[in-house]
């Protein structure tokens, strides 16, 4: 069993978890899709259709966060009346996680347990810097190997210098441009799905997403959407989040086109996505120093000197703004909630 899972991504660790749960009527496996009470899970059986447990259920009721998505470990159990339940999520070892659009600051899990993340933006018509950066803290943030990939590379003259000119807004993290229809760039990703290792995808609708797993698969496995070309964008083409299995071990995690992300408690991976400015702020001449009139900022001094851009200190005071705002709501929940248990004992 761990042989053939390990193509998945199946560990020691991972055993370790597993122990507990493991009985003759149960399997671990993990998610390929996950709807409405209901996953799509691979395990050494081949592919199952599993309802969620009273269990799962309950904790999931407490933090959606909790919920089976794709990627996940879950442990099945296989019932005499032939049904199947996922009765337990194995614990992430990391996990890609958006605000939701309510007013309660919860998080949305996009998906769980990959090795990398990759920020898919295209070339065409021109990479949204603001977008890289916002999508690239939600990956550090994730625990994951941030990755930029950089598609439609193409339809550059040059593709280089723009990799070399996003490569400044992405500090620590690889770079790669490709063209997944014609092939360049590709053969770059292989290592990062080798040996049981699995990617995960960050992008917008359009991106090209949906075109660089078919081009690693070999084969078309997800659909793609037509282009317009006056402005680059596409239709969504991935609607739910989808865990694809590659030839020879590895796998994808394609997750839908995405218009807008809004950050929840990212304050680590903010820090990491603006290393520059992370690494200035450390020789302000006050630890408390937010940056903006403070006498002996670094960070300002660099602006007035031409060494930091103007928009990059702007998009970090955007985000770390949102982030504190997020924060605060979402500690106000958690004291309602306590407060609201207090009432009732």
């Amino acid at each position: 069993m761990a042989h053939e899972l390990s193509q998945l991504g199946w560990d020691d660790s991972l055993a370790s978890a597993y122990r507990p749960f493991d009985r003759s009527d149960a399997t671990p496996g993990r998610v390929l899709r996950a709807d409405r009470g209901v996953c799509t899970v691979l395990d050494v059986n081949g592919v199952t259709r599993a309802s969620l447990s009273g269990s799962v259920l309950l904790g999931a009721a407490r933090d959606p966060s909790r919920l089976p998505c794709a990627g996940d470990w879950v442990v099945l159990r296989r019932w005499p009346d032939r049904r199947v339940t996922a009765e337990a999520v194995l614990p992430r070892r990391t996990c890609l996680i958006r605000r939701t659009s309510d007013k309660d600051s919860t998080g949305q899990v996009l998906a769980a347990n990959m090795d990398t993340v990759a920020v898919v933006e295209p070339i065409h018509p021109e990479p949204d810097d603001a977008r890289i950066e916002r999508l690239l803290a939600l990956a550090w943030e994730s625990g994951a190997g941030p990755l930029l990939v950089l598609t439609k590379a193409d339809t550059s003259a040059d593709p280089d210098a723009v990799k070399r000119q996003i490569a400044e807004i992405a500090p620590g993290v690889p770079v790669v441009a490709v063209s997944a229809r014609r092939g360049p760039g590709v053969e770059q990703l292989r290592p990062y799905v080798e040996g049981g290792r699995t990617l995960a995808l960050l992008g917008r609708s359009g991106a090209g997403k949906s075109t660089l797993v078919n081009a690693l698969a070999g084969t078309p496995v997800m659909p793609v959407q037509q282009i317009r070309d006056v402005d680059g964008k596409g239709r969504h083409t991935t609607t739910y989040r989808n865990l694809v299995l590659l030839p020879g071990g590895g796998a994808i995690l394609d997750t839908p086109g995405i218009r807008g992300v809004g950050l929840l408690d990212t304050a680590e991976g903010l820090d990491r996505a603006f290393a520059d400015i992370a690494g200035l702020a450390a020789r302000c001449q006050f630890g408390d120093c937010r940056h903006e009139t403070e006498p002996g900022c670094a960070v300002t001094l660099a602006v007035a000197d031409g060494t930091l851009p103007p928009r990059r200190l702007a998009s970090w005071r955007k985000l770390r703004h949102e982030i504190e705002v997020e924060s605060a709501r979402q500690s106000a929940r958690l004291a309602g909630a306590a407060g609201h248990r207090r009432k009732r004992s």
